[in-house]
């Protein structure tokens, strides 16, 4: 972990819906004038469209595992040696996955395959990592142990899937039945190397519906947010500073239901992820900033 160079990882599986978080990321840092590195995690997928599907055909056909929830289909010493790199001095390489035709079009690439690597945004106050291996730990490596505040966002897996296989038939224009044997293939990769991170994250955001999703593969629409209530949990130790009776005070209909846990509606969601991750990023700023300043031998404020 860094205080000068600090490491933020939003963790969740596909289909999850990690991007709102990027959109309060881009918001705050906006409000408070930092300079954020974005990484999408699935810049570090080891194998591009083509040679995916040849990958897990092989796999199928040798009666193996494979799938992108593991760490064989994933350049995750690359990932945690980025995030390493970052901490020490601030810098590192990524590049992006073209997911859709429209990407692909604007990157003048095939869809399906990766941009070259390039070097981080200089001078940046902060990374944020968007993807599957944020807090990803196995006899390997330890991608956890570098990052700064790390955040989990799992839906119930219902709900989770059914998320996935509208994202990946209408917006992707993958196949029903392919998004769904998908999703089967990797359920291994899934308990061994996703669930797990949700033990050691700061904060969860569980969204939970209201309404029956007991067979996520026939139902056709995907819960709205008044269908909806979001479980946020705080780790024993959370190294945020949670303040609930200003959050339970400022969100409407929100409650606590244990020491470490609020529900918050379905709509309010945005707003409080807002509140809740503003403060943290706050603390992480004025940690850089103290520790800039000791660097130059500039007394802090506290002094």
């Amino acid at each position: 972990m860094s205080e000068r160079h600090p490491v933020i990882a939003v963790t969740g599986s596909s289909g999850a819906g990690t991007s709102t978080f990027m959109q309060v990321f881009e918001r705050v840092a906006h409000q408070l004038d930092l300079h954020i590195a974005f990484v999408e995690g699935d810049a570090f997928h080891a194998y591009d469209r083509e040679h995916m599907q040849a990958a897990v055909s092989r796999a199928r056909i040798r009666g193996e595992n494979f799938s992108h929830f593991g760490p064989q289909a994933n350049l995750l010493d690359k990932l945690e040696a980025l995030f390493a790199n970052y901490g020490r001095n601030g810098t590192g390489k990524t590049r992006r996955y073209l997911h859709t035709e429209a990407e692909a079009i604007e990157a003048g690439q095939p869809v399906g395959t990766f941009t070259p690597w390039e070097p981080l945004p200089p001078d940046s106050d902060m990374l944020v990592y968007e993807g599957l291996h944020g807090g990803v730990v196995t006899n390997e490596l330890n991608i956890a142990q570098h990052v700064d505040l790390l955040i989990g966002v799992a839906p119930i897996v219902n709900l989770e899937w059914i998320q996935k296989i509208r994202r990946d038939t209408g917006e992707r224009g993958h196949d029903p039945e392919e998004v769904t044997r998908t999703i089967l293939r990797r359920m291994p990769d899934y308990v061994n190397y996703i669930s797990p991170q949700f033990s050691r994250t700061d904060i969860n955001f569980q969204r939970v519906p209201l309404v029956d999703v007991a067979n996520p593969f026939m139902r056709a629409d995907i819960p709205s947010a008044e269908e909806s209530v979001v479980v946020v949990r705080f780790a024993e130790g959370s190294r945020t500073r949670p303040d609930f009776a200003d959050w339970l005070a400022r969100i409407p209909g929100a409650f606590a239901t244990r020491s470490d846990t609020i529900v918050v509606p379905g709509p309010q969601q945005p707003l409080a992820i807002e509140l809740i991750l503003r403060p943290a990023v706050e603390q992480l700023a004025a940690r850089r900033a103290q520790a800039l300043g000791a660097s130059r031998g500039i007394p802090s404020a506290s002094a």
